[in-house]
């Protein structure tokens, strides 16, 4: 089997056993299969010929990863430092690679707006409840998280809009377990679904971009000749 088919399969796999951990409280499965989620999708989309931001992004987000199976402090800040690196080459893959015309103007002003209300409404509310060292640290992060989200929707379209906005969701169920907030049932599990699905969308977004512009022209000649 070609690697371009084994490696999302295997990705895949290790999603699947992940969540299936999480929801039946295994932690140790857990840790042994979320530090190998990133470097597949990153492998697959190094196959791909992905560019290089789009591969710096996921490996900041594997780093991420493996610092947040600690709960000590340091830990959260250094992942969550791994994340905003992650964030800022997301940024610079969709100024790259990205297009201004993917969104109509008018509904790009809306989704800026949305998002804005939604980021100041959210660190609003989550801030007299957040530990005092943490507070500043999580509202920067959460500017930058949703720049990220935002650009995703209006620079490579749909997929990785989705993408953007499930990254969102992911870390505000973090953010309001740091708060100590109420919290679903199996938390981690909901988490982690909407984060892999997360990555899994803005890397399938990217490629897709990037394929359809790869792919050569057809001429109308060629296609009559055809």
């Amino acid at each position: 089997m070609k690697l371009s088919r084994l490696l999302p399969a295997a990705f895949g796999l290790v999603a699947a056993v992940d969540l299936v951990c999480l929801a039946a409280g295994a932690d140790v499965g857990h840790a042994v299969a979320k530090p190998l989620l990133m470097p597949l999708l990153a492998l697959w989309a190094a196959v791909r010929k992905a560019p290089r931001p789009l591969l710096a992004a996921l490996l900041f987000g594997w780093g991420g990863d493996v610092l947040l199976l600690s709960d000590a402090e340091p830990a959260f800040l250094a992942g969550m430092a791994s994340f905003a690196a992650g964030h800022v080459c997301y940024l610079v893959l969709f100024a790259v690679h990205g297009r201004r015309d993917t969104f109509p103007r008018a509904r790009a002003g809306i989704l800026a707006l949305g998002y804005a209300v939604a980021l100041v409404t959210t660190v609003a509310l989550l801030w007299p409840d957040l530990p005092a060292d943490l507070r500043v640290p999580v509202a920067g992060y959460s500017l930058l998280l949703t720049a990220m989200a935002f650009r995703s929707a209006t620079r490579l379209g749909l997929f990785a809009g989705l993408g953007g906005a499930l990254f969102l969701l992911s870390d505000t169920l973090i953010a309001t377990g740091v708060a100590e907030w109420p919290q679903p049932p199996a938390p981690d599990f909901w988490i982690m679904l909407t984060y892999i699905a997360a990555q899994l969308l803005l890397t399938v977004g990217t490629l897709g971009v990037l394929d359809a512009r790869r792919a050569p022209a057809v001429t109308y000649g060629e296609m009559r000749a055809a």
